[in-house]
């Protein structure tokens, strides 16, 4: 049966995450044409994929298609286009797995992308409040940058429609695959969904330092590969005076921030696969 809508997770020992992220999909409102959701397990030492092909008599309850392929390389950018060779769907959602939806998100995505022109959508993010006191703060201050307040940032959920997805082949192996393809659009072309998703943030100073050392090299990584495309960001600037403004009114979340920042600087690390939250 063909759906009008591809969701496309890929997960990486995701054991513990994958059943509430398609638990809140299968809640979704009912998408016009159908929905799918087709989960990638790459290089999975865990239960995911059990995991997930647990979840095929929710799907099916909610009307849903399910596919669960599994991987034995690991990478993301090779499950999203293995993903994507068994999606059927004219419209693609890239869904991290370990968020969750809003019910109203996949209809109101759906709507927002159409048929033509192209177009980039994605919801607005929420960060649920971490257990460490050091995420907390930088999560409130992180929040309150540029890019985090700019229009359909779409970190950890983004979506295109047909000719929108025409704009690039098989994902290239870049470390940041969601600043490559939101960078595909300009703004004018990226829309932001009212409905909400859940991102969480990772926890612990080390764990951020290492997630925010990787996020730097994949900026760092597409503006050499691609010197075009980071001037499509269009982010807000900050400047010395707005962030003042900012450490003044978060003090704690600057201090976090600026030292998470610091650590950042003073290298270190592998440049392996990190979780992003």
């Amino acid at each position: 049966m063909r759906r009008v809508l591809s969701v496309i997770i890929p997960a990486s020992n995701e054991e513990a995450y994958i059943g509430p992220c398609l638990a809140a999909l299968f809640a979704s409102y009912p998408v016009p044409g159908g929905a799918e959701a087709v989960v990638v397990a790459n290089g999975c030492r865990d239960r995911t994929a059990d995991r997930a092909r647990a979840m095929s008599d929710q799907a099916a309850a909610a009307g849903w298609g399910l596919t669960v392929i599994e991987r034995a390389e690991g990478g993301k950018p090779a499950a999203l286009d293995a993903g994507d060779a068994a999606a059927g769907g004219n419209l693609r959602a890239y869904l991290d797995a370990d968020v969750i939806v809003s019910a109203p998100l996949m209809a109101e995505l759906a709507a927002a992308l159409g048929e033509d022109p192209p177009r980039y959508a994605t919801g607005t993010a929420h960060i649920p409040p971490a257990r460490s006191r050091v995420t907390r703060a930088y999560a409130r201050f992180w929040q309150r940058l540029p890019f985090a307040r700019s229009v359909a940032p779409g970190y950890g959920l983004f979506a295109v429609n047909a000719s929108g997805r025409a704009r690039w082949g098989c994902f290239p192996r870049l470390i940041s695959d969601d600043t490559f393809v939101r960078l595909q659009f300009t703004p004018e072309e990226r829309v932001q969904c009212r409905a909400s998703y859940d991102w969480p943030m990772i926890e612990g100073f080390a764990a951020l330092v290492r997630v925010r050392r990787r996020q730097d090299r994949g900026v760092a990584e597409i503006a050499a590969l691609y010197p075009g495309l980071p001037d499509r960001e269009a982010k807000a600037p900050l400047g010395a005076a707005g962030l003042v403004r900012l450490a003044l009114a978060d003090p704690v979340g600057f201090a976090v921030y600026a030292a998470v920042s610091l650590a950042v600087r003073a290298g270190g690390g592998d440049g392996g696969w990190t979780r992003g939250r």
